[in-house]
């Protein structure tokens, strides 16, 4: 499949495509994919209804964004045009539809579903970048390799870091559940900052940052808790009972 600016554009036009999707995407939709982790059986650009089309879509743990039946998932392969990225993210809200429970996470265009599960939480930043604001120069975290396109404030008080696995949370916007993913390099620069008064053992209690040494809240810990069951659908740890 070709990412290209063509592709966004389609995606922007989705009441046209609805009746005439590129050859592309049929040859995608060939074959039927069902994998045994996910225990999910589904048509990419499936039509359940008159005029509605259904994707389904995966975010790896570096925040890169690809097609679920993707055989392989690398930079070569995810999908970088930011417009769609963009469109595609500032749409993203849970997944109510009581369809497809392992793709917990449901982003629309038109009368297009695009469902979407992850490894972990479908919001990952990448990076840290200075936004230009009316009051000047504000630190912010790139997410999901957009750029400045999509940045949140960056809040290093509210840095929260689960020593179970070594990961680093951050607040995130509320309608993807309010906390995302920070990407493994970027976790590993900022770990370098933390101070562990507590033991290794326990997670950091503060971050040394800009020459000060600020406490963090762990406000994140009953946010992450909340999200479990969904987390669960993300990693494929749910058991076919549930």
């Amino acid at each position: 499949i070709t990412m290209s600016g063509g592709f966004t554009r389609w995606l922007l036009v989705s009441q046209s495509r609805l009746s005439q999707p590129p050859a592309a995407w049929w040859h995608q939709a060939a074959s039927r994919w069902y994998t045994n982790v996910h225990k999910t059986e589904y048509l990419q650009g499936q039509s359940p209804e008159p005029r509605v089309r259904e994707y389904f879509y995966y975010v790896d743990h570096q925040g890169m964004l690809f097609l679920d039946d993707a055989k392989i998932k690398n930079f070569t392969s995810c999908f970088k045009d930011k417009k769609f990225l963009q469109f595609f993210f500032s749409r993203l809200r849970f997944n109510e539809t009581n369809k497809y429970p392992e793709f917990p996470f449901l982003s629309l265009c038109g009368r297009e579903r695009n469902y979407l599960r992850c490894d972990d939480l479908p919001l990952v930043f990448t990076n840290l970048v200075m936004k230009d604001i009316p009051l000047g120069l504000e630190e912010h975290l790139a997410y999901n390799h957009a750029g400045e396109a999509m940045s949140h404030q960056f809040q290093p008080s509210e840095l929260c870091m689960q020593v179970e696995t070594g990961r680093v949370y951050h607040p995130a916007p509320e309608h993807v559940g309010g906390v995302g993913l920070v990407r493994s390099q970027l976790s590993i620069q900022l770990s370098a900052h933390f101070i562990f008064n507590n033991s290794e053992q326990q997670p950091p209690t503060h971050i040394s940052w800009k020459g000060r040494q600020v406490e963090l809240s762990q406000n994140l810990v009953p946010v992450l808790q909340n999200l479990e069951q969904v987390r669960h659908y993300s990693l494929g740890l749910m058991n076919d009972e549930t």
